[in-house]
């Protein structure tokens, strides 16, 4: 599934981007830089788990107001939500009105409060991670890896929910973990840059 999306500036790109106007911004100054900011992880993570069964494009359209409705994924302030709140979210249309995901993402506030207190930061935890880059495949050609497999168990011991290997091998491409994109794309070298220049936490 390596097929090329030319831009609209005429530069190839990762053929899924080419699914919709949205994407292609998002490919370009998001997918696949590292992260280390544990709110942006944060975020991440949970809308992972609400795009299960969904697009991402339903997602990324929606994220502002998922911020709002989560204080902006401040895992400290939603770790204190109460189920007034989880009433309050199951009737905001402008969300995914799911609750069993809504109170995932509750529970997995105050699962990212102790983790913080055992590890430091959630960025140390998940880049712990990281592949070898020499290990992993052609890119965009699996949908899980060794590596996510072992960060879903993890997360699921420590009572984290809605993190299914699919979901978190997504969140790794997202959030830098590794460069999937496809060799000819643009973004792929920038991204590489900006990965051999990232401090690991």
């Amino acid at each position: 599934m390596s097929k090329i999306f030319t831009g609209p500036d005429g530069k190839p790109r990762c053929h899924w981007c080419g699914a919709t106007p949205e994407y292609v911004d998002y490919h370009d100054s998001e997918w696949g830089f590292p992260v280390v900011d544990d709110q942006r992880l944060f975020e991440k993570i949970c809308l992972e788990g609400f795009q299960s069964g969904l697009s991402w494009r339903t997602i990324l359209m929606k994220r502002e107001n998922f911020r709002k409705a989560f204080k902006g994924f401040d895992f400290n302030k939603v770790a204190k939500f109460t189920e007034k709140d989880v009433e309050r979210l199951v009737q905001d249309a402008g969300i995914i009105r799911h609750r069993g995901k809504i109170e995932a993402t509750i529970n997995n506030a105050q699962r990212a409060r102790e983790m913080t207190r055992e590890h430091g930061s959630l960025a140390t935890f998940f880049w712990s991670y990281e592949p070898d880059p020499k290990s992993l495949g052609k890119p965009q050609t699996v949908s899980t890896s060794p590596e996510s497999v072992q960060l879903s168990k993890d997360l699921k011991k420590l009572g984290w929910k809605f993190v299914g290997p699919t979901t978190v091998f997504a969140f790794m491409q997202a959030m830098g973990l590794i460069n999937d994109h496809i060799a000819e794309c643009v973004t792929r070298a920038q991204v590489e840059k900006a990965r051999k220049g990232f401090k690991r936490p």
